[in-house]
Formats: C-alpha cells, structure tokens, sequence
C-alpha cells in the first residue's frame, strides 16, 4: 500500500507539471500572436504616417497676411476670357474638356500663352470657368474630374509663373438670386465650392477663390440696374455661405482669400449700400468697372471712339469711381479688386484707349486697387472687342495699351508684339 501511495503521488505531480506546461505553453503562443499583431499594427501606422508626410509636404505654406497685404503685391491683371467659361447651348453630357474651352472659338490654353502674359508684366491672372453642364445631379453634384483636372492644368500656368490666380464660378444659370431660388441655390453652390476648395487646398495664397460672376436678375429689367433688395439680400446670404464653406473645408483654407462679388459686381450706390461683407480679413470686394461707358462698353452706334484725359466728361466716372471705392472701403482696411475693365476696340481707336487705360490704372493705383484687363480673344466686327493678346498667333495687336497699363501700375515686363512662339506648346 505505501508504495502504490507513493506512486500515486508521483503520478499525480507528473501531471500537475504537464497541466502547468501545457498553460505556460498557451501563454507564449499567446503572446507571440499579440507581438505580431502590434507589430503589423505599428508598421501600418508608420505608412500612414509617411503617407501623412508626403502629403504635408506637396502642401505650399500659406502666409497669414491680410487682403490688404495681398493686393498691395498686386500690379495689375489679365483674363482668360471666353475660354473655361464657355457654355454649350445644347450639352449631351459626354463632352470633353476640350469641347467645352473651344466651344466659343477659342484655341486651347497653353502654358507658353500664359508664360507670354507673365512677360508683359501681368502678375495676376483671372480664371473664369463655367462649372454648369460639368456637374452631376442632386444631392451631391459632382463635378466631372477631367473637367478639374483641366482647370488644374490652367491655374498652374499661372502658379508656375508665380502670378496670382483668380478662380472663379462665371456663367452659372442655377444662382438666379430669388428668394424662391435661394435654398436650392445656396444647396448647389456649397456642393460645388466644397469640391473645389477641397481639390484645390494645398495651394498657398497666390490662389484666390472668388464665389460668383456678376450674379443678377438675368432677363429682367432689372438686369443691370442694380436689381432689387431681396435679390440684394440673396446675393448677401450666397456669398456668406461661399465663405463658409470654403473655411470649413480644410488645408490651406482657413487662410484662403476669398473675393465676393456685389449685385452684377455693380458699382451703384444703392447695390452697395445693401452690401454685406463678412468679418474675415481674408475677403476682398469684386467689382467690374468699364468706364466710360460710351467709350468703353457701349455698342458702336451709340458709344464713340473719342477719349481724352483734358475732358472732364470723360475723366468723371473713373475718378468719382476710384473715390468712392477708396473712401468706403480701401481707407477702412477692406480690400477691392476690379475683376474686370477694358475698352472696345473701335475703328482706329488705339490712341484713345491707350490714354483712358493710361488714366484708368493710374487712378486705380492711387486708391490701391489692382484692376484686370478683360480680353476675349476679340478684335474685329461689331462685338465687343476687348483683345490685346491674338492667341492663335501670339501677337500683342496692342503694346500701346499694355505698355500704358504697365507704366500706371509700375510693373515692368517685355511690350514686343510677339513675346513667345505659338509653336512653343
């Protein structure tokens, strides 16, 4: 019996020590699986993290700087008019970015087009596109990417040439500014700008936004007579609601400058008078001036070709103009730009234009506005012919007015007629 106990308890130890192994071997398989696990965690974090990296470092620093410190690096501006903010009368949907930039007669946009602009002096470069037709339906409206991808292609032109870009939204039907249009209005424009802020956020402050085109009441009488207060009112809530969702959308821009337009960018009194600006030192005022209008807009039978800087008819409007907009807004801190100016080319005019141009920008810079020159591409016939610079040759058909708009605004740059070759892109 003592040794059957005594076996008993050997036995009983024996496989006590198998039971505690057995669990001790559990716990490091345990263990090994956990260290595994951690570490294909950790490494999957390190490449999110570099990836992170990569990303901050394609990013560009933004300068926190004022809009009143951003147009005084401003000279003067030019527009790719009538090319991105082309429309299609009768759009199927499947066109290509192409289609939609030559669809008013315009060539493609090259870089060596825009380098040519860069070398007669231009350092700001506003970019009109037309997003309507190029975006899907309701909730989310989202825009075509090669239509992006394009604009992208033509804003760096302008970045590559250090030159302040203007992006903007140009001849949008879908913003009509009613009271019965504004939820689905504002629905549509904070869809859009989301999408484009986002694409576009990494961009440092060379690249402005501006929230609409000359918004208005189109077809009605009151198109261009300053509208009415609810369409005022609109206008107001709309550019709130740009603003908004572009600070919200991330990257660079918190800091974005961010321009936003007046009733039809209208200069009457009583359109700004109901005028509201947001409190954001990074929002400068969009106006567009063509002054006088006799000279500069009119059509041909009722506008003339006469302009002369010893006429006070002729020097009042710009004058009373670049008064007003230093008094009520320059002279309070808040920054203006003249996205739009020009005159038309009428029969032999080149000498008076030249001279209200000379006047013009002057003016401007005194009040410290930069002004853009507005240029479709347009030179001869009875339209309105804005063109100094013949895209399809490359001609600057009028150094007289350039080299009077840069002498004003004190930017320097080439005035030769041809300042690159058309073949160079």
């Amino acid at each position: 019996m003592k040794n059957g106990k005594i076996l008993c308890k050997m036995w009983g130890r024996s496989n006590r020590r198998e039971q505690i192994l057995q669990k001790f071997s559990k716990l490091i398989a345990l263990v090994l699986v956990l260290s595994l696990v951690f570490a294909f965690t950790a490494c999957g974090k390190g490449n999110e993290s570099a990836s992170d990296a990569t990303d901050a470092a394609d990013a560009k620093t933004i300068r926190d700087i004022t809009s009143m410190e951003l147009i005084g690096e401003m000279k003067t501006g030019w527009n790719l008019g009538n090319t991105l903010d082309s429309t299609i009368t009768n759009p199927t949907g499947s066109e290509t970015p192409t289609d939609w930039e030559t669809a008013w007669g315009q060539p493609v946009t090259t870089k060596a087009m825009i380098d040519s602009v860069k070398a007669q002096g231009f350092n700001v470069l506003r970019v009109p596109v037309t997003w309507e037709g190029k975006f899907g339906e309701a909730p989310d409206y989202t825009i075509k990417a090669d239509w992006l991808a394009r604009v992208k292609e033509v804003v760096d032109y302008g970045i590559d040439n250090d030159m302040f870009v203007i992006l903007n939204m140009h001849h949008e039907e879908w913003h009509m500014p009613t009271a019965d249009n504004e939820e689905s209005a504002e629905k549509i424009l904070r869809a859009l700008w989301a999408q484009i802020a986002d694409y576009f956020k990494d961009y440092d402050e060379k690249l402005i936004f501006e929230g609409m085109n000359e918004p208005r009441l189109k077809g009605t009488p009151m198109e261009w007579n300053g509208g009415n207060q609810e369409a005022r009112e609109v206008i107001n809530q709309l550019n709130a609601a740009f603003v908004e969702t572009v600070r919200a959308s991330g990257g660079n821009n918190e800091k974005r400058h961010l321009m936003i337009p007046t009733y039809a960018a209208s200069t009457m009194d009583s359109v700004l008078n109901d005028f509201v600006i947001p409190a954001d030192d990074k929002v400068i005022v969009s106006v567009h001036a063509y002054l006088p209008y006799t000279f500069a807009l009119a059509d041909n039978a009722s506008g003339t070709s006469e302009w002369s800087a010893d006429n006070f008819a002729d020097t009042k409007d710009i004058d009373e103009l670049m008064s007003k907009l230093k008094e009520r807004y320059i002279d309070k801190g808040q920054a203006v730009i003249i996205g739009e100016y020009g005159t038309r080319n009428r029969t032999f005019n080149t000498e008076p234009r030249a001279a209200c141009a000379k006047y013009y920008v002057s003016k401007a810079t005194e009040a410290g506005i930069p002004c853009i020159w507005w240029d479709n591409n347009a030179f001869i016939g009875s339209g309105e012919n804005f063109g100094l610079f013949n895209r399809a040759t490359f001609e600057w058909r009028f150094p007289e007015i350039v080299s009077a708009i840069m002498e004003s605004c004190g930017a320097s740059g080439s005035t030769s007629n041809t300042s690159a070759e058309s073949s160079a892109e």
